[in-house]
């Protein structure tokens, strides 16, 4: 293992070509997701708004913690770590 393994979504799916996890190299989560991007064009702009934050519908777990209560996109990560991308889910009975 090199890198940080990132478990991509199903509606993501289709940017990275059917993969359900990547692995790639970065020391935040910043830059994991702009290799991930310069790989799979397209991946940034579905996860980060135009002000570089996380986009509000979209959840980030580094090893299970929500990257928002860490340091968002300067979280640091290291070889071994694992980052879920989570899309909020909506609707529910009335």
């Amino acid at each position: 293992m090199s890198g940080t393994v990132v478990r991509i979504p199903t509606p993501l799916r289709r940017v990275t070509n059917g993969q359900d996890k990547v692995e790639i190299d970065g020391d935040t989560l910043g830059q994991i997701i702009e290799a991930m991007d310069s790989t799979y064009t397209g991946f940034k702009d579905r996860l980060v708004a135009e002000e570089g934050e996380i986009r509000y519908f979209v959840n980030i777990y580094l090893n299970g913690e929500d990257v928002r209560f860490l340091q968002g996109m300067e979280t640091s990560t290291k070889m071994g770590d694992e980052l879920s991308i989570v899309p909020a889910v909506a609707g529910g009975a009335t």
